[in-house]
């Protein structure tokens, strides 16, 4: 006689919580496809609200244990994920194909937006999601160096629409990646607000889990444009830890908060350096600050990342470090801030869809 049944199975599940949305997997549809198979055995398909989740083990082991208690003798989980997306508050028309989107902004140029944008859409790739960058600086694109990228984007096939080229598991779209290497892009504000629209609204990105948009430095006229355009899911602002970076970062903090949009939190790069064979910290450009700053302004320090030679050469080269080396100090803080992220918008989306909004 078998010890554990269907609705015992499901009960068991109803017990474990996802430890970030604070539900239980059956009232949020994560447990799917429950059997109960002979010889007491469990099956059922485990749907996480991102590839990028933070506590898989920590779930999977949870259900393990709870079947277990329940009578299961053998327990198989199928994990997968689905992403939820995020629609926004004011009715803005969503970017086709594309679940979330994610600004990564800075105050002021210089403090490595760009190679944080790229190394975290890679991160979130690794961890099996679908994910595109958007060069949003049409004046000063550096994505098409960054990932390596020399060819021009196709078309569909009714040549309608730009087809985003791929490297290294994303996709991307760039200013540079249509003009010459040194041709520069003298435009007015009309000109880089239609660009930006182009590659929101004529790229065909296909089936996104996230979007990253890497944005010019300051507050102007392109982040107004995808800001008051599309339904932004958050924002990432990146600084260095100096008064001034930070200064400047307040400013971005204070437009997102204008247009209301979600800040997801404050990443440091530049945070220190250690020297090769050395394990001594040179904080070069001062300690703490970012930290410091989220503190105060009620927001999460996602990570600080180091200062590293490798780092820089990845991007000169268009072979990005969570690439080259995926296993090294560098791409795990990477890692860490992109599950980080990932947490954030699944649960943003839980409460959209709580007060019916998604």
């Amino acid at each position: 006689m078998s010890s554990i049944n269907l609705e015992l199975a499901t009960k068991a599940l109803s017990t474990v919580q996802d430890p970030d949305l604070h539900k239980d997997l059956i009232t949020l549809n994560m447990a799917r496809n429950i059997e109960v198979l002979p010889g007491d055995k469990v099956k059922f398909n485990l749907v996480l609200t991102t590839p990028a989740c933070p506590l898989k083990a920590k779930i999977e082991e949870d259900c393990r244990q709870a079947l277990t208690e329940a009578g299961a003798k053998e327990v198989e989980i199928i994990t997968t994920a689905e992403v939820r997306g995020f629609k926004g508050f004011n009715a803005k028309q969503p970017v086709e194909g594309v679940r979330n989107i994610i600004a990564v902004s800075s105050g002021k140029g210089g403090v490595g937006k760009t190679t944080v944008s790229v190394n975290l859409a890679i991160a979130l790739s690794k961890m099996g999601a679908k994910v595109g960058v958007l060069d949003a600086d049409i004046t000063g694109p550096n994505i098409p160096l960054m990932l390596g990228i020399k060819d021009q984007p196709g078309l569909t096939e009714d040549g309608k629409m730009m087809l985003p080229l791929e490297a290294h598991g994303i996709k991307a779209i760039s200013m540079g990646m249509l003009i010459k290497e040194d041709e520069p892009v003298v435009w007015r504000g009309p000109m880089l607000h239609s660009a930006i629209n182009q590659f929101l609204r004529e790229v065909a990105w296909r089936d996104l889990d996230y979007l990253i948009i890497d944005l010019p430095p300051g507050t102007s006229d392109a982040q107004l444009t995808i800001c008051q355009a599309v339904p932004v899911a958050g924002a990432v602002i990146v600084s260095t830890p100096q008064d001034v970076a930070l200064m400047d970062s307040k400013k971005g903090m204070m437009m997102f908060n204008q247009l209301k949009i979600s800040i997801l939190g404050l990443i440091e790069n530049m945070s220190y350096f250690t020297p090769p064979g050395s394990t001594e910290k040179f904080e070069i450009f001062g300690h703490g600050g970012a930290k410091a700053t989220a503190e105060k302004l009620g927001i999460e320090c996602l990570g600080q990342i180091p200062i590293q030679i490798a780092l820089r050469e990845g991007g000169d080269k268009g072979v990005p470090l969570t690439v080259s080396d995926s296993e090294g100090e560098v791409a795990k803080v990477f890692t860490d801030i992109a599950g980080k992220i990932a947490a954030k918008l699944s649960i943003q989306a839980l409460e959209c869809e709580t007060v019916g909004i998604v």
